[in-house]
């Protein structure tokens, strides 16, 4: 007997254990049939820092949504999971773990603050995985991969000695951008801009003898200290006599040159600027157009050193600003202090304000490398970008990049394979021979590691591996649109530069998360959701169902439990239809299933509505597939949410009781081998988005076997097809609607029958089933013909193909129902010129499918039809 569904969906039930089941069984790994088309994905790493978050949520979904279909429709499917070590954020994490303790970092040593932080990606590698399985995503575990693995880390030693030795990757003293707070390097990405308040301060630089003055403005007085020069432009008639002064640093009472330079603007400010080599990349460049001193003035923690003197030393830089400006104030030479609004860097990681600083770092040469990612995109190896829109920001990006920083003053990552002894340096995988060499301190940016992962995840640099010579290069990533810099651009320039090939084939993008708002989610707004928390309350299916339907590829999309509610309803209706046809299925097999198909195809059984349902169904295969095809998730969520809720649950299984509460059990057969047929197909469509709840059903019908990760996905058939059957039952469908509306309009319940008149050319095909009129419309008497005289005191409707009629004395104002009838006529009269306008377009005509022209033609002709009979009926009634 069939094993029948519990009388109320419970989501927390239907996933409990699932997960671990599937893993288990190994339906998750390769399908290894080499005569199979590989499709392969690397999952975006998340970094062990703590818990996943909506967007990795909306990541891991999407994926999920994809490689399920693709294994499905016979694939060799290869999912890959793995997380990132994420230098800054998990180092920062460890290190005020330990200062609840009272422990520094410095306290333990690099080793032991290392096993520490391991300790912590165990921690949370666990939780992770865990939240993943609650996700139900379907990676293949065996090859679980992370950033700091053996097989990544002789890539990325492999990947830095090549770069290093064509001279891409050098050493160099430049300005960087520091975060005091973790005190290291950042690369361009890694700084968010934020508006903030602040001041231009106007400060008066005079020579020993008093005779020059000249006045500059600077926002960050503070560095002050490390000035060596004053800079005017040569063709300033104002100041150029003053080249080659000099004039004398206020506090310190140093000298520095006042010298000549284009960069400073004569139509800015005063025309007078200070130069700070060591603390602004502009003054930088001055310095070394000039020759200038370069002395840096902080320490790495963002506090004053001992360049500044000893009432300095050691003060935090926005208390020295402070101080300075007081000090300036006291001594007379502050001129003013003007509010201003401007953008400052913050660290992406730690919030804190960025800090320009000369600093001497590790970087990657671009220039070459950035042009073979461009290059790439005119080939047919091209990186395909959904939306397309995407790719103009991929490029744009490439085209403006700057040298990346790619050393980082952390313990936890890739420490970098370079050794020193003396004045001597060398680069290599292994270490050198010989006594009294050091290792270099720093690590890699995580970006870095990250940036080889579709192809050091599939065993590169072995090149004859067999997971690299299958499954490279993969298929498609997922990400959001704030990750193309950090990630993408990067994966697909390391790619091409070391296997000559593009990373991946396409690249998905969706948007970010908001709140109800719009607002992006933070920490400080206190309006972030935990995704586990979602999982909780309505299951892994609905938040997947919200994820993939919320919007279209690259949009943003707003979360809203209004919306988590309306996923679980549909789950649930779902749940029901499924609980209704399970208990009417009987006991039937797969081939008795397919027998009373194959009548129905053959016209031998079944009725117009069991072809109806069929026919729908093969549409809705056709186009969900199509869309899913073009990432389009939610266009094809929208079409099977129509086809599920409307046509199949709405209406045929409404239907179907006109047959299953009858006496025919060759009738109902049939039927039931339909509605089987047909549930087994939407619980294979539903199933990548929906997994825990289509494995519940599907397992539980009589003609299925094995597990739904592994079943085939939807094909339409096309000896199911009936166009005559679509037509007639939208006929019917549109028919019961109408009377329904009028029924509604003049506050008559369906419980009360009245008269029913129906004029048709399909009076035929009417009276066949007249039946379904009968239960729906519950009309006294009813009358199909293809011509009769419209009753008096009738309310009317007209539908494709039909005009209706249903005596209403007494309830029926004519005035009123002509006045109807005319809103009627203006909304067909709109229809038929929208239409129309589009038919009159030459490049519509001449650039769409035939089929789609038509099909256009087709709606003309059906709206002009209704048209003309309303227009007709108001006439009549007129007389």
């Amino acid at each position: 007997m069939t094993e029948e569904l519990s009388t109320k969906f419970n989501p927390t039930e239907v996933e409990a254990g699932r997960y671990e089941k599937w893993v288990n069984s190994g339906v998750f790994k390769p399908s290894g049939d080499k005569k199979a088309h590989p499709y392969s994905i690397v999952i975006p790493p998340p970094n062990v820092t703590g818990k996943l978050h909506l967007g990795h949520a909306w990541d891991t979904t999407l994926q999920d949504i994809i490689i399920r279909q693709k294994r499905m429709q016979g694939f060799d499917t290869l999912w890959l999971p793995g997380m990132d070590h994420a230098g800054i954020a998990t180092q920062a994490k460890v290190a005020a773990r330990l200062a609840e303790d009272g422990i520094l970092p410095q306290d333990l040593g690099r080793e032991k603050f290392i096993d520490k932080v391991w300790e912590w990606k165990d921690e949370y590698a666990t939780t992770i995985k865990q939240q993943w399985g609650k996700m139900g995503i379907s990676v293949d575990y065996s090859r679980e991969r992370f950033t700091l693995d053996e097989g990544l880390n002789k890539a990325v030693k492999k990947v830095f000695v090549e770069l290093y030795k064509k001279g891409w990757i050098y050493q160099g003293e430049k300005i960087i951008n520091w975060d005091p707070k973790a005190m290291t390097a950042l690369s361009d990405i890694e700084v968010i801009h934020k508006d903030v308040e602040g001041a231009f301060y106007h400060v008066n630089y005079a020579s020993a003898d008093g005779s020059i003055v000249l006045e500059v403005a600077t926002t960050r007085p503070e560095t002050f200290f490390g000035d060596t020069a004053v800079a005017v432009n040569p063709a300033d008639e104002r100041y150029a006599k003053y080249i080659g002064k000099t004039v004398v640093l206020p506090i310190i009472n140093k000298e520095i040159p006042i010298i000549g330079d284009e960069h400073a603007d004569m139509e800015k400010g005063t025309g007078v600027v200070k130069i700070t080599p060591a603390h602004d990349p502009n003054d930088f460049l001055v310095g070394q157009r000039h020759d200038l001193p370069m002395p840096n003035v902080m320490n790495a923690d963002g506090t004053m050193n001992e360049l500044c003197g000893a009432d300095y030393n050691g003060l935090d830089r926005f208390e020295a600003r402070k101080k300075v400006v007081a000090e300036f104030e006291k001594m007379g030479i502050l001129v003013k202090v003007e509010p201003i609004h401007h953008e400052v860097g913050h660290s992406e990681r730690t919030g804190v304000i960025v800090e320009p600083r000369l600093s001497k770092q590790w970087f990657v040469k671009m220039d070459q490398l950035a042009k073979q990612a461009m290059d790439n995109q005119d080939t047919d190896d091209k990186v395909n970008f959904y939306p397309p829109r995407f790719e103009d920001t991929f490029m744009q990006w490439m085209g403006n990049v700057h040298d990346w920083v790619i050393s980082r003053q952390l313990w936890w990552g890739h420490q970098i394979p370079a050794w020193y002894r003396g004045e001597e340096v060398y680069v290599g995988e292994e270490a050198p021979e010989g006594e009294g060499w050091t290792q270099e301190e720093d690590v890699l940016d995580t970006w870095f590691s990250s940036a080889l992962w579709p192809f050091s995840t599939m065993g590169w640099p072995d090149t004859e591996s067999e997971d690299f010579l299958r499954y490279f290069p993969t298929s498609t990533l997922v990400t959001g649109y704030d990750i193309i810099f950090f990630w993408v651009s990067r994966m697909i320039f390391q790619s091409l530069e070391f296997t000559k090939k593009a990373p991946f084939r396409n690249v998905l993008i969706h948007g970010l998360i908001r709140d109800e708002e719009g607002r992006k989610m933070s920490k400080s707004l206190g309006n972030g959701i935990d995704p586990m928390d979602v999982v909780e309350k309505y299951g892994a299916d609905a938040l997947r169902w919200f994820l993939s339907n919320g919007s279209a590829p690259g949009q943003d999309v707003r979360f809203s439990y209004d919306k988590m509610d309306a996923a679980w309803n549909f789950i649930n209706k779902i749940w029901n239809v499924s609980r209704y046809i399970l208990m009417n299925a009987g006991e039937m097999s797969a081939d008795q299933v397919s027998s009373a198909l194959t009548k129905v195809a053959d016209k031998t059984a079944g009725n117009v509505t069991d072809r109806w349902i069929l026919t729908r169904l093969n549409d809705t295969i056709e186009r969900v597939t199509e869309q899913m095809d073009k990432f389009e998730f939610g266009v094809a969520g929208h079409i099977l949410y129509n086809f599920i809720w409307n046509e199949f649950a709405n209406w045929y299984l409404e239907l179907t009781k006109e047959v299953m509460f009858g006496e025919d059990e060759a009738e109902k057969d049939v039927t039931r081998a339909v509605l089987l047929h047909v549930l087994d197909n939407v619980l294979r469509l539903l199933h990548p988005i929906m997994p825990f709840f289509t494995e519940e059903v599907f397992e539980k019908m009589p003609n299925t076997t094995g597990s739904i990760v592994v079943a085939e996905y939807p094909v339409a058939r096309p000896e199911f097809n009936d166009e005559k059957a679509t037509d007639g039952v939208a006929l019917l469908i549109e028919l019961i609607t109408a009377v329904r509306n009028i029924r509604a309009e003049v506050n008559t319940p369906l419980s009360k029958k009245v008269p029913m008149f129906i004029k048709s050319d399909y009076a035929e095909f009417l009276e066949g089933v007249a039946p379904y009129i009968t239960r729906f419309a519950n009309p006294s008497e009813l009358t199909i013909a293809k011509e009769l005289k419209a009753p008096e005191q009738s309310m009317s409707a007209v539908v494709t193909g039909a005009e209706i009629y249903l005596p209403l004395a007494g309830l029926i104002n004519i005035d009123e129902e002509i006045a109807r009838l005319e809103k009627e006529l203006e909304k067909w009269q709109k229809e038929v010129d929208m239409v129309n306008k589009k038919l009159s377009n030459e490049r519509f005509v001449q650039n769409a499918k035939p089929e789609i022209v038509e099909k256009e033609r087709a709606k003309l002709a059906a709206h002009q039809e209704k048209f003309d009979s309303t227009k007709a009926r108001i006439d009549e009634l007129k007389k």
